[in-house]
């Protein structure tokens, strides 16, 4: 099954996590978008993180802020490989709270961890994880990889133009 499950901490983070959910439709990979706070609403949490793997998802994106505890907890609660996405939220220190509050987690808890506001590349990494098992994914992701080359070969072309 092709499918990965987006969760973040509130609307806030949409427009970071808005990267991931492009990206994998980009890929024909379908995304099931929710709010899950970590604090809020700590009973949904649990009720998604413990049946997840029943739901056909490959893997699951946790965008968070702040104390950005959602992909750490979510993580806690699946067996599923979980990437999670530190967001530069109002209330951060510059993202670096939310960065290592992912980045940091104890032996036998892995959290895949991107970039700060890096959905893009987390919505990339859940697609190579698919595509292991799918050469329909991989052969798009392998297209994928090819297009950057050729930006980045046309870009050096014009700038030596330029000179």
């Amino acid at each position: 099954m092709k499918k990965v499950a987006i969760v973040m901490g509130s609307t806030s983070d949409m427009p970071v996590m808005q990267d991931a959910i492009d990206i994998l439709k980009e890929f024909g990979i379908e995304v099931d978008v929710d709010i899950v706070s970590a604090h809020r609403t700590p009973e949904k949490l649990f009720e998604f993180g413990k049946n997840a793997h029943k739901k056909g998802y490959s893997a699951i994106i946790a965008g968070a802020g702040g104390a950005a505890h959602l992909p750490g907890m979510v993580a806690a609660l699946t067996p599923l490989p979980v990437i999670g996405v530190p967001v530069k939220s109002s209330n951060s220190i510059d993202g670096w709270d939310s960065v290592l509050s992912i980045l940091q987690m104890p032996g036998g808890v892995p959290v895949a961890t991107v970039a700060l506001n890096g959905a893009k590349n987390a919505g990339i990494l859940a697609a190579q994880i698919i595509g292991t098992s799918d050469t329909s994914v991989l052969d798009k992701i392998i297209a994928y990889k090819e297009a950057l080359k050729t930006q980045v070969i046309e870009g050096a072309k014009s700038v030596n133009s330029m000179k």
